[in-house]
């Protein structure tokens, strides 16, 4: 097996000190004085040889891995995929990799995956929080750790995060179902105590009541499989025969309404109006097209790793809590 050559190596097969193979390395060749034609040296050695530095040392040296512990529910939820990808593009532009895992909105799962990074010692930590996991985000900060989380927030904590105007953006959603002339308009959300489904319930209640309109509420459990969703959906809308419109609270629980108004031969426009909160490229191709509430997820990105590098950079870190709002996307679906 191919012995992996160390700096010390490379030191020793150019006659000079370890510690100018180093600052070389690190791009500090002109700061320290070091000439020219040393550093050229030295850096076609290392790629003559393919030198790969030790990661592992380097951290032990420094204090820093350069590496952030992403968290989120579900990395193949377009939502959470693209807020991953652009915050790992981000954060590689600033010097940083992403770890990134899925919690699946399991808190034994959340607990486990914050215990391994905290192992691999990560610089800091983004994290779309499940139940819970409380003790874990204080253990963390009382361990002087940078931590974000987005989503969702957790009320006993003063910590960093970024979020949308869940209540806000459900409220505007509503009023202009209700300005379409809509009047039996149901509600299809999880079974669920986090902030951002608690919100957007809030935001629906609140339309409704204001307009005197009839509350018509559907909670599913998060775990439940698409199959027995859509069979939940279609029992909603067969046992609620007045409904004129259903806003999905989340966009998996729109497309799988989207399959059950279709297999129970409904006509989207004609017969139901339809909205969902999270965009989906489904909605966007689907005919009739689906309006949607689209969650700002470039600026939520931006927000996320600026957030978590100012708090590595600060000596002393501020709590920093941003509420961005969702846009109202206006397509077929909900035209009269």
């Amino acid at each position: 097996m191919k012995k992996v050559l160390s700096i010390a190596d490379i030191a020793r097969k150019l006659n000079i000190s370890i510690t100018s193979v180093s600052f070389i390395l690190n791009g500090k060749a002109e700061e320290k004085r070091i000439s020219p034609e040393l550093a050229k040296r030295v850096l076609k050695l290392v790629n003559d040889v393919g030198y790969v530095p030790n990661q592992l040392a380097k951290s032990l040296r420094t204090g820093k891995t350069n590496i952030i512990g992403l968290i989120v529910e579900d990395i193949s939820n377009p939502f959470f995929a693209n807020v991953a990808r652009l915050i790992e593009e981000n954060a590689n532009d600033r010097g940083y990799k992403i770890f990134y895992c899925s919690s699946e909105n399991n808190t034994i799962k959340t607990q486990e995956l914050i215990k391994v990074f905290r192992e691999r010692q990560v610089d800091g930590y983004i994290i779309t929080p499940a139940a819970g996991i409380e003790k874990d985000i204080v253990s963390l900060l009382n361990n002087q750790a940078k931590v974000v989380l987005f989503d969702r927030y957790l009320p006993s904590i003063n910590t960093s995060y970024v979020i949308v105007d869940n209540m806000g953006g459900s409220y505007k959603a509503m009023t202009h179902l209700i300005q379409q002339g809509f009047k039996n308009i149901g509600i299809v959300t999880l079974k669920s105590d986090q902030t951002q489904m608690q919100k957007r319930l809030e935001g629906y209640t609140l339309a409704m009541e204001e307009h005197g309109l009839k509350l018509c509420i559907k909670k599913i459990k998060f775990h439940d499989s698409t199959e027995n969703i859509i069979d939940e959906i279609k029992d909603f809308i067969s046992k609620n025969i007045k409904l004129d419109a259903i806003f999905f609270a989340t966009n998996y629980l729109g497309v799988a309404g989207l399959e059950a108004i279709k297999q129970l031969n409904i006509s989207i426009t004609s017969d139901l109006g339809v909205l969902s909160f999270d965009d989906h490229d489904l909605f966007r191709l689907y005919s009739p097209s689906i309006s949607v509430l689209a969650q700002p997820i470039e600026e939520m990105s931006e927000n996320l790793i600026n957030i978590l590098l100012d708090h590595l950079d600060e000596e002393k870190e501020s709590v920093k809590q941003i509420m961005l709002s969702p846009k109202l996307i206006l397509r077929e679906s909900t035209q009269r």
